[in-house]
């Protein structure tokens, strides 16, 4: 009986939100193994599943040696890079620290790819809505001007852009998305770096006071994190989808405040909530035209309510 060879994915940022639960559904496949990198800045240890097929290392990817050595010695079928300090605020406190996290790291990886002629099936790298920046201009569109406002948003195009640019220069197969509001199971409310909605429901389940930074009008594009994790699948698996970015959304406007009203209505609580001006980079109203890459049968999209409805019940399971 011939035995059944293996699919290698590299995921950084694999303990945090979004990487645990592509490594969850990758372990659906047998065919699959899974090496994660992951300094637990964000992400949490418990959050790795326990498999054979799973290998964790605590590193940076800052670590520029060691991420070298890992590529050469390993050579992986599939590059997921997820590593990043992920919030806005935080870059506008320090710039140059994230700077080293979301690009020079992440340049380094391809860099390390090129020089050493390291053969792989597709490399992809998470972009981020807050390229679009305040543009009034919606939906956002893959196609229309950017305009990042923070340190956050600049080294997230910047390396979108080396990405593709190494695509196109040295015919490497790569991919980009741009993720919005991602919400689910294993977000980290704890976390300086978390989603608003992690944090209402944080504030919903233990009492905790909750600052809405506006009037809680403005308005986001929320998407489940199930859809997210098919999406990267699908597109690292895909041969066709390459050398492109796509947006990663429901294509739906929702508020804060509509948003705080259904929580508070499936978790049968008050959210006790006050409200500070809008923080520096903050940006008002942003949601998505989704059309390019529903163009793929591997896009799904689970209606807000049925969303919030997983959500809060994995928070009560573990409760």
């Amino acid at each position: 009986m011939e035995a059944t060879t293996l699919s290698s994915y590299l995921v950084t940022g694999g303990a945090g939100f979004i990487g645990a639960n592509l490594t969850e559904l990758l372990l659906t496949d047998s065919s699959n193994k899974v090496v994660i990198v992951d300094d637990l800045s964000m992400g949490l240890k418990r959050n790795i599943p326990k498999s054979d097929r799973v290998t964790f290392f605590e590193h940076s990817i800052t670590d520029h040696d060691f991420m070298s050595k890992l590529l050469i010695d390993e050579h992986f079928d599939y590059i997921v890079l997820l590593a990043a300090i992920a919030s806005v605020a935080d870059s506008v406190e320090r710039p140059y620290e994230t700077h080293q996290v979301n690009q020079e790291a992440n340049l380094s990886m391809l860099e390390t790819l090129r020089v050493n002629k390291i053969p792989f099936k597709k490399l992809y790298f998470a972009s981020s809505a807050a390229v679009y920046g305040d543009s009034p201009e919606l939906p956002k569109k893959e196609t229309m001007a950017v305009k990042p406002l923070t340190q956050y948003a600049v080294d997230k195009f910047a390396t979108e852009r080396e990405v593709l640019n190494y695509g196109r220069l040295y015919n490497m197969p790569v991919v980009c998305t741009r993720f919005f509001n991602v919400y689910g199971p294993k977000q980290n409310p704890k976390s300086p770096y978390s989603g608003v909605l992690s944090i209402m429901m944080d504030s919903l389940k233990d009492g905790k006071p909750f600052t809405f930074f506006g009037d809680g009008e403005q308005t986001r594009d929320f998407i489940y994190v199930g859809d997210v994790v098919k999406a990267i699948r699908g597109l690292v698996e895909t041969p066709d989808a390459r050398d492109d970015v796509f947006n990663v959304a429901n294509g739906q406007q929702t508020t804060l405040n509509q948003v705080a009203a259904a929580l508070e209505n499936l978790t049968g609580k008050k959210l006790d909530a006050t409200h500070k001006a809008p923080r520096l980079g903050d940006i008002r109203d942003s949601y998505a035209d989704a059309s390019k890459i529903d163009h793929f049968d591997f896009m799904q999209h689970t209606s807000l309510s049925e969303g919030l409805a997983k959500y809060v019940a994995s928070v009560q399971d573990k409760a």
